[in-house]
Parts: structure tokens; sequence; C-alpha cells
């Protein structure tokens, strides 16, 4: 019987490597009587190839010490923004827009070697390659290796997003809207290259992340003395939550989260972000949509940083979830403070952000509802950006298979509006996104 056990594993790994069959060998022999369920599972102990709905495909070592797995996400968007002028049409800076893009084309590698313990990623964003130059930080995302010594404690070396805010540590396929909010943009780090150390503990009641980076930013490395730490607690009183924004699940039992995150860094002069350069690749120092590349600059001459000296960059945030039987509420807090060394110049931001969803349909159609508040720098008047967004989604399977559209409202207080007319703006955007997850 074990030599008949081991053939079929041999025949179905031969099958399945060529997608000959629907079923596999085994599963016929197991329907017909033929092995029992102990030889079933045997023969399933190691498949050399396998697939699974958005983790792609799989191939497994036959001694079963290594596996990799090999899949794609895929974000096809178009977006009509109708820019208001402001009642200033005879300067009016922007024209509307009417975009197709591709948003995102990721692929990516997964998973473990020598030991179940030692896993790995490798992510390729596509999309951030465009006519030979790259933009939102380069093709490469997350690269690192995991050693898992317990739950409780584990260690990764490489690049991974900062572990800042729920909403970007959630992967974008599973968002809840088009994409996250305006606030998480102005406040999230991004990616860098470090080490972690992260666990969790009694089954997810409580996990963390403690980590040093090199603190430029994705793909952007520096020789300093000056380094970038993080950490973040969650609280999972009713058991883990997942990193995912809509309840597509169902629970059936209330879930409930409430985090908190720590940022600190410090750029010295000439790694600072400047209007003409962009010598770092961190999120709050990123043209029109970071707090500090929009709050700076609205000081008065004598009040803002300088790119000439080193700054203290230190930010936090609150976050909280509650899920339940498809109903999904959300909402973080951030607050952000840069200290100029040699000038004595504080700038201080704060923003916000809570929203909320529900499967009309189970499983399929979600209504949801977003509101956003920036406040690039709290010393200054009239620089508020606040949006108000709705949305819809389509699950046709999950997060692998979805169609979503949402429309937004945003108010621009005159300091930051895109023109330069005398009064605040209100720009219409509505957003159409198909994503495939394979």
């Amino acid at each position: 019987m074990k030599k008949f056990v081991v053939l079929a594993a041999l025949f179905s790994g031969v099958l399945s490597s060529q997608g000959a069959l629907a079923k596999t060998l085994e599963d016929v022999l197991k329907e017909k009587g033929v092995i029992t369920e102990e030889d079933y599972k045997e023969v399933n102990k190691i498949k050399p190839v396998d697939y699974r709905l958005g983790e792609g495909f799989t191939f497994t070592s036959a001694d079963g010490k290594f596996r990799t797995s090999l899949g794609s996400s895929l974000q096809l968007r178009y977006t009509l923004l109708d820019l208001d002028d402001g009642n200033n049409t005879a300067s009016k800076q922007a024209q509307d827009e009417s975009k197709f893009e591709l948003r995102r084309i990721k692929l990516y590698l997964n998973g473990y070697a020598y030991s179940k313990d030692l896993t790995y990623k490798l992510q390729l964003n596509l999309a951030n390659i465009n006519g030979g130059a790259t933009k939102n930080g380069g093709l490469l995302e997350e690269t690192w290796l995991n050693y898992r010594l317990l739950d409780e404690l584990q260690f990764r070396f490489g690049q991974d997003k900062v572990q800042f805010g729920r909403q970007f540590i959630t992967s974008s396929t599973a968002q809840q809207f088009v994409d996250q909010s305006v606030v998480t943009n102005a406040f999230a780090p991004g990616y860098d290259t470090g080490l972690q150390l992260h666990g969790k503990i009694a089954g997810g009641f409580l996990t963390y992340n403690t980590a040093v980076f090199g603190g430029a930013g994705q793909n952007t490395f520096r020789a300093t003395s000056d380094n970038a730490f993080n950490a973040r607690l969650a609280f999972n009183p009713l058991g883990e939550v997942k990193y995912t924004e809509s309840d597509v699940e169902q629970s059936e039992k209330p879930l409930l989260s409430a985090g908190a995150s720590f940022y600190r860094n410090t750029l010295n002069g000439p790694e600072q972000n400047t209007s003409t350069a962009t010598p770092n690749q961190l999120g709050f120092n990123a043209s029109k949509k970071g707090w500090y590349a929009i709050g700076n600059p609205l000081f008065a001459t004598t009040r803002q940083i300088s790119t000439s000296e080193s700054v203290d960059y230190n930010t936090a945030g609150f976050d909280g979830v509650f899920k339940w039987q498809g109903l999904s509420v959300q909402g973080e807090y951030f607050i952000g403070q840069a200290d100029g060394k040699t000038s004595k110049n504080a700038l201080r931001a704060q923003g916000f952000y809570a929203q909320a969803g529900y499967f009309v349909i189970p499983k399929k159609l979600e209504l949801a509802a977003r509101y956003a508040y920036l406040d690039p720098n709290r010393d200054i008047a009239n620089d508020l950006q606040a949006e108000a967004t709705g949305g819809v989604s389509w699950y046709l399977s999950g997060n692998n298979l979805k169609l979503q559209a949402d429309y937004t409202n945003v108010h621009k207080q005159k300091a930051i509006s895109y023109n330069s007319g005398p009064n605040a703006t209100d720009d219409r955007q509505v957003r159409f996104q198909a994503q495939l997850l394979f």
C-alpha cells in the first residue's frame, strides 16, 4: 500500500503541474474508496505544485524544506477630477483631469527556506516604472527575511512598511475605498529598510512591533548617526482583527481592536525634501501631500524651518476598528511635530479620518462613507483640508476580484488651494477601479 501511495503522489504531481485534470488522482482514488483517509492525507502532505486563489502558484520541494508562492495583483483605475477655480477663472492654474492609469501592478514572491520559521517576501510594483524612469519610491517595495523564534518573538530584516497607522499597514488590495485617505498619505512615513522585532502574544490578544530603520525611505539609503525609530501596539480583546477594512467575511462575533503608533526621525540639512529635489522618500516630506511639505512653507520666512538645518520629526497615531456581521467602523487620529535644531522653529500638524461600511448584500455589495480632516500647520489659519467620500464596492470573489467606485468632495481652504484666488476651493473627484489578485 505504501508503494501505491508513493506512486499515486508522484503521478498526481505530474498531472497537477500540467493542469491536466480538475481533480487530482488521489481525490478520485479517495472518492472510489481505493485509498483510506490516512493514505489521502499522506499523499497530500507535500504537493510539488499547488494554487490558491489570492495567494498564487506555490512550488514546494520534495523534502518540504523550501516553498515559494508566485502571485500578482492588478488595480486598474479611472479618475475624473473637476477642479474648482475659487472664483478666479482668469488666473486658474490647474485644469480638470480625466485620467486612466495602471495604479498598481504588483508581482510578489514569498515562502520559506530551510525551515518554516525562516520566511521571506519580495514584492515589485511594476506601475512604478514609467517611460524608463521610476516614481513613487521605485520598483522594489517589500523585501525582507523573517525568523520566527516563537509567535511572541520574531525578527525581520529588510525593506518593509513602517508600522505606523492601521490604514497604511493594511494592503491596498484590502481597503474599503479606491485608495487610502488624505490623512494617511500625509502622516505615514512609507517603506524603509531596517530591523524589526515583532510578535503576537496570547494568540493575538496583543501584537507589537518595534524597529530601527535607515530613515531615508523606500530604496534610499544613508550612512548617518541618526536612524528612525518606530513602535506599534495593538490590542484585540475579542480576538485578532486582520488588517482588512471591510467585513467581507461577515464576522459571526464582534471584533474590536485599538492601536497606537510612534515614529521618530532626524534629517540633516541636504537630506530634507525640497521643492526641487527629493533626497528622501518619506511620506510626510512628499510634495503636495505630506504634512511637513505642506505645512512648513505656510509660515512666514522667519518662522520656517530651513532646508540647511537638522530637523527632528516626531509623530504619533491612535486607531480603532470594530467589525460585526458585515458592519465595519474604523478611525485614526495623528499628530506630528518638526523641530529645527538651529532655528528652534517648530511645526505642528494634526489630522484624523473616520469611515464606516455595511454589506447591504452579504459578502457582495458594500456601501461606505468616510470623512477626513487635515491641518498641516496648527499655528496658521485657513490651511485646512477636508474630504467627504461615499463609496460602493462589488465583491465578485472577496478581495480577490472586486469593482469599486467612490465620489469625494475635496474642500481646501485658500492657503493650500491649487489656485491664487481669494477663496477656498471645493473640487469633485470620481474614481472607478477594478482589482484582481491571482
